[in-house]
């Protein structure tokens, strides 16, 4: 229950802030892909930030 706790808030964040509330993609194949692209681009948004954090004087 601890690690679903802790998953749950990312996942309700990717669904409302990265698109993740309809698939806009057609296709099994793609239904696969979407959460993917979406968690990739949770991460780099996570590196910006840490990027701007280290670089910030």
């Amino acid at each position: 229950m601890k690690r679903r706790a802790a998953v749950e808030p990312v996942i309700g964040h990717l669904k409302a802030e990265h698109r993740m509330s309809r698939n806009h993609l057609k296709g099994r194949a793609r239904d696969r892909i979407n959460p993917v692209l979406a968690a990739a681009g949770f991460n780099f948004h996570l590196l910006l930030r840490w990027f701007e954090r280290l670089l910030r004087p």
